[in-house]
């Protein structure tokens, strides 16, 4: 494989996001978040499926010990299950704030899920930084966000990265034993020429990899924020990335082609070589 390659398939993103790894079925799920759909991509014969989503979907995440998996939607964190889709709310975080959506997510070694919301224009600070419990308890954590995006938590779970899209920031928050948030600071502020901070991902030897929107490429940086590689994509809006396979080895990455219809690889799924570098196995919903 070059340096990346392109994944064929008949359909180009909207606004890929949402990357997961699914082990048990060796499996990476995505959604087009402006379409409206969830994708899966088989890793044993890339036979791709796609399933129709009632509203906007930010991300799914798989649950421990149930089928099916926990969904964020406009409308809040909903249960989803396949074959038929079938969609059961659980509780909106922002009812006060019916233009937000759910955008991004990841799961914490105690089984939570947080999640971070967003103004679907991208204009207000409405956003902010939830956590949703086993038990279906959803708390703030933080706020004061435009567009949220991460999170991730680093290999001994003591620290989560979570940006500011809009703001061009990726913040570290320390993280106790029992799992709560407390010290934010300023890991990153991205120069104009490197575009915006998107989705992020955690390898394991600890360094960050983030999805440049506007910068066409997908950079890796060390824990104390250096810059210790970058691989460049043709494409200029890249969203999200997820190490995948048996692995942990493959290094798959979203775009958006909204507002770059012109761009040939606009939308697109990559797979790209992380250079010997593996990633971390997913954590469940414990609910």
């Amino acid at each position: 494989m070059d340096r990346f390659r392109v994944i064929q398939r008949p359909m180009r993103d909207q606004l890929g996001e949402g990357l997961l790894w699914a082990p048990r079925e060796n499996a990476i799920y995505w959604v087009d978040i402006l379409w409206q759909a969830l994708h899966r991509l088989s890793l044993d014969d890339e036979i791709m499926t796609s399933w129709p989503m009632p509203e906007k979907i930010g991300w799914v995440v798989e649950r421990r010990d149930r089928s099916g998996f926990i969904a964020g939607l406009q409308s809040g964190f909903s249960e989803l299950t396949l074959n038929p889709v079938v969609c059961r709310r659980i509780v909106n975080p922002e009812p006060q704030y019916p233009h937000n959506r759910l955008n991004d997510a990841a799961v914490d070694r105690h089984g939570r899920i947080w999640a971070g919301t967003m103004d679907c224009d991208a204009r207000l600070e409405t956003g902010s930084l939830y956590r949703l419990d086993a038990d279906f308890k959803v708390s703030r954590r933080d706020t004061g966000y435009i567009v949220t995006n991460g999170p991730v938590f680093t290999p001994a779970y003591d620290f989560m990265y979570h940006n500011d899209t809009a703001h061009g920031v990726v913040y570290r928050f320390a993280v106790t034993p029992d799992g709560e948030l407390h010290d934010k600071k300023e890991f990153l502020s991205f120069p104009q020429e490197w575009g915006k901070p998107d989705g992020m991902t955690v390898d394991a030897q600890g360094c960050l990899w983030i999805a440049h929107w506007g910068g066409a490429r997908v950079s890796r940086f060390d824990p104390d924020g250096d810059l210790e590689r970058l691989i460049r994509l043709p494409t200029s809006q890249i969203t999200n990335c997820v190490f995948a396979g048996t692995e942990l080895d493959r290094l798959f990455v979203t775009s958006a082609a909204v507002g770059r219809e012109t761009e040939p690889f606009a939308g697109s799924l990559f797979e790209i070589d992380p250079g010997g570098v593996k990633g971390l196995a997913p954590q469940y919903f414990a609910g």
